[in-house]
């Protein structure tokens, strides 16, 4: 079965979407992200992706006591990005009680760095975040576009013993407009081996039955959530 993993985009402390890495875009939904954190344990989830948009913008980790305050009150696995640009930066997500972090513009900037910390830290506990924008890596909070094609990308870090991406599709980003299932469908051919979650469009219950179908390991999902277009019972068995 496909791994559900909710998500909390932060922004001055408070849940929030953006649409397609929009800043201006931004909409609450709720001002507790902890009480957030505590609805999807409540339903069944057990694993929880959390943003720190403020973090990704200032270039360094920002909410990192939203982040101790959720895994103080919950037992969900929570996964970490968004501004973790140093060692230092990833430890303080690993004392705040993240499993994992989600590398991404480092990854393209500093790859030797990215790779020392495969070695520090473990593989299993670093997620290539794999931002796309027109088919190439979009960095520093999707403001930025690199020269990095997406697969050739994704080959150096695989090569290096990166099993967990996650590849959010940006023009598909809050946009409730259905995955990028053809893509994520290329990538798991070219690279079976990845445990890859898809990001980005998913509207509905179906749009996660069809990736599970594709043979996508996990989705992340968040507006389709909040704006009550998923139904969780239909979801968590």
């Amino acid at each position: 079965m496909i791994e559900l993993i909710p998500a909390i985009d932060l922004i001055d402390g408070k849940c929030v979407r953006l649409t397609k890495g929009d800043y201006d875009s931004k909409k609450i939904y709720n001002e507790d992200p902890v009480a957030q954190a505590k609805e999807f344990e409540a339903l069944g989830f057990k694993r929880l992706h959390i943003v720190d948009l403020d973090g990704a913008k200032s270039k360094h980790i920002v909410n990192d006591a939203v982040l101790r305050a959720v895994t103080s009150a919950t037992n969900l696995t929570v996964d970490f990005g968004g501004g973790i640009k140093t060692e230092e930066d990833i430890r303080k997500a690993f004392d705040a009680g993240a499993s994992m972090v989600t590398v991404g513009s480092v990854a393209v900037t500093h790859p030797e760095l990215c790779i020392e910390w495969l070695k520090t830290f473990g593989a299993e506990r670093i997620i290539l975040g794999a931002d796309v924008r027109n088919g190439k890596i979009s960095i520093n909070g999707w403001k930025e576009d690199s020269s990095e094609d997406l697969l050739p990308f994704l080959k150096t870090y695989i090569d290096h013993g990166v099993k967990n991406v996650l590849c959010t599709e940006i023009s598909k980003d809050g946009t409730l407009a259905g995955p990028a299932i053809e893509l994520y469908k290329q990538l798991m051919a070219a690279y079976p081996e990845m445990h890859l979650i898809a990001s980005g469009g998913v509207s509905c219950n179906e749009d996660i039955k069809a990736l599970e179908a594709a043979g996508i390991p996990a989705v992340v999902f968040g507006k389709a959530y909040y704006e009550g277009k998923i139904k969780v019972e239909g979801l968590i068995c």
